[in-house]
């Protein structure tokens, strides 16, 4: 890689793991508001290394160190960014598994949203989508079907790839539903929880919430160094947001809609990359901030109506 590419994929990651941890900002406000001073200094110092180097960093070199087969974990680590052939070999022969495997997740991530989560309806046709919730199954399995037809034609290998890229989507939406619904628990019974669980807690709120993103990098590179460098700018930027930005985020209504579409976008990079279809590197990061960018204004538009009326309402009262 040249150094625009390496700086412009570093870039991307960040955007795109903040972005994705937006939901995660929101709900650490919301604890962290019933938690004592020190606890909540110790997440904030302390927990930024586990959220950091504990999952994001750890999680991709695992994930290539065991698709990658014949390499140690020092090569796995290092492989895209050395010359040796044999490691380099390594890594592409594994890369259209692990690459048709997170285009399946983040499909059905997508999709998911689109039917059957709540949302603020951001391009025409969203509404539509949300009153047939029912069609996202019908979707999913027919999508996953087609997918699983055609890697089967070219190596039986990516079939199981995306079939492990569906079991991987299901497993983290429980978590999270399984999160979100602890999370209304423990605003309703803080008093009964000790500082140390809710901190535990979080911990594990981060960890599943970090999944996304760190499938995600993986459409942007397969080098561990930068994904940890750009998630980790990424982590380090969603524990401001909770603790100082957190309100005025919530007023950008749309960013959420910039995430998932972004999600798809990556979706189908991963999936063209396993199966041997060339994208160039700079289609996901730059793909992400154009996407982004325009929610972003959206929002920004949004906002700036929302006050506009609420003045006017202020000045005829």
């Amino acid at each position: 890689m040249d150094i625009i590419t390496v700086l412009l994929t570093i870039a991307g990651l960040a955007l795109f793991e903040s972005i994705t941890s937006i939901d995660n900002a929101i709900i650490n406000a919301e604890i962290l508001a019933t938690m004592k001073p020190w606890a909540r200094r110790w997440f904030l110092t302390w927990g930024i290394g586990l959220a950091v180097f504990g999952i994001r960093g750890v999680l991709p070199w695992m994930i290539v160190w065991v698709m990658a087969s014949g390499l140690g974990p020092w090569e796995a680590f290092t492989a895209t960014l050395t010359d040796d052939p044999a490691a380099l070999r390594a890594i592409q022969d594994s890369a259209p598994v692990l690459l048709l495997g997170g285009g399946v997740f983040f499909i059905f991530l997508f999709t998911h949203w689109l039917f059957l989560e709540p949302k603020k309806f951001g391009l025409p046709g969203e509404s539509f989508f949300a009153h047939h919730g029912a069609w996202f199954y019908a979707v999913g399995s027919v999508t996953l079907t087609v997918i699983v037809w055609f890697s089967i034609a070219r190596n039986p290998i990516l079939a199981f790839g995306a079939v492990v890229g569906s079991t991987a989507f299901f497993i983290t939406h429980g978590f999270k539903q399984h999160a979100q619904a602890q999370e209304d628990r423990l605003r309703r019974e803080d008093r009964h929880l000790s500082e140390i669980s809710k901190i535990l807690y979080l911990e594990v709120i981060d960890a599943t919430f970090s999944i996304d993103g760190v499938v995600g990098a993986f459409a942007f590179t397969l080098s561990v160094p930068l994904i940890l460098l750009g998630n980790g700018i990424g982590a380090i930027v969603v524990r401001q947001l909770t603790v100082y930005n957190v309100e005025k985020i919530r007023k950008y209504v749309y960013l959420k809609n910039g995430a998932m579409y972004s999600i798809l976008i990556l979706g189908f990079v991963m999936l063209a990359h396993g199966f041997g279809l060339h994208v160039p590197e700079w289609v996901s990061p730059l793909g992400t901030f154009l996407i982004v960018g325009y929610f972003l204004l959206l929002s920004w538009g949004r906002a700036r109506k929302t006050r506009k009326s609420a003045s006017l309402k202020k000045k005829s009262s």
